[in-house]
């Protein structure tokens, strides 16, 4: 009977964490700083003055003041008119929009506005643990909401 209730008890345990939630990795803007690299082939991190943190393409929108921004609002940059729908129907960036962003732009925003759209930002291939890394990354230029503290 001893035996029993140990094997249960062990595969109750063994069992647990297939059934909780999974966190959301934490974030490591040191490592997004390597993950950044793939992104600055379209993008750079310019701030308010006019300083380049860090140079890149200027085939998407400049990357700085990103947290907490509302989609579709960097002056003078040529968005979708999807990203521009979803910003004025109150898309803002934070961790929880841009990663599924991130991963599939085109669907997050059809799915945001109800309506089959397309962005102009191609899908990316990044795990769990990246994502988590670029926007730890991102979220310290500027930005406001999800922005390290100092």
């Amino acid at each position: 009977m001893t035996l029993k209730i140990a094997t249960l008890v062990t595969l109750a345990g063994l069992a647990a964490p297939a059934f909780a939630q999974e966190a959301a990795p934490e974030g490591d803007a040191a490592a997004g700083e390597t993950v950044f690299n793939r992104c600055k082939a379209c993008h750079q991190i310019v701030d308010d003055s006019g300083e380049a943190i860090v140079r890149g393409g200027q085939v998407g929108p400049n990357l700085y003041g990103l947290a907490g921004r509302q989609a579709g609002s960097v002056e003078g940059y040529s968005y979708s008119d999807a990203m521009v729908q979803a910003g004025e129907a109150g898309l803002n960036w934070e961790a929880e929009t841009f990663k599924p962003y991130v991963l599939d732009p085109s669907a997050y925003l059809s799915e945001y506005l109800g309506e089959s759209v397309r962005g102009k930002m191609q899908a990316q291939r990044l795990n769990d643990q990246q994502l988590a890394d670029v926007w730890a990354y991102l979220a310290q230029f500027g930005g406001e909401e999800d922005a390290p503290e100092s």
